[in-house]
């Protein structure tokens, strides 16, 4: 004998199940938070390295998600550049990850016109999607044992003085 479910339950069956459809895609695309071990990731440079997150175990590691066409992005590549000249010797490591659609050309013709002095690569949506990103700039920095140590979104003098700070403390860890 089966048991019909009732009009009354069948309600409140669908609406919770709608709550459940509807949560779980902002818990997918959510950003991971300082002290979870980063989402693991593969790229291919746009100089046809394929990069993968093992490549950069025990280095400190700023992924950059950016887009050519977004305002604040451009305003944090200087920036990140400076930060990669002047901290790459001691173990940072910046990658740079282009939100953009238009294709590789237009993100190495991007990446040429800004000295952009670290690797980029095209993101895509498996790791956007990865890693929470819906809009851009978000800059995610990694500590030397695969951790998130913070989430930067926007950009502005005072993230990219606390960013500096945060990268200083991260390469004095053992």
């Amino acid at each position: 004998m089966t048991k019909r479910i009732g009009p009354v339950r069948r309600l409140v069956l669908g609406l919770l199940m709608t709550g459940l459809m509807a949560l779980a895609p902002a818990q997918l695309l959510a950003l991971p938070k300082a002290g979870q071990p980063a989402p693991a990731f593969k790229v291919v440079t746009t100089s046809g390295q394929p990069v993968t997150q093992e490549n950069y175990r025990g280095y400190v590691l700023v992924l950059d998600f950016f887009a050519t066409w977004c305002e604040p992005c451009r305003m944090s590549i200087p920036h990140l550049v400076k930060m990669n000249q002047k901290y790459g010797k001691q173990g940072l490591q910046v990658l740079g990850l282009s939100a953009d659609e238009d294709g590789e050309r237009v993100v190495k013709s991007f990446a040429a016109e800004h000295r952009i002095n670290y690797p980029v690569a095209l993101a895509g949506d498996p790791v956007t999607e990865g890693f929470g990103v819906r809009s851009v700039p978000v800059m995610i920095v990694i500590d030397k044992r695969g951790r998130v140590a913070e989430v930067f979104r926007g950009f502005s003098d005072e993230i990219a003085g606390s960013m500096e700070t945060l990268v200083k403390k991260l390469l004095a860890e053992k």
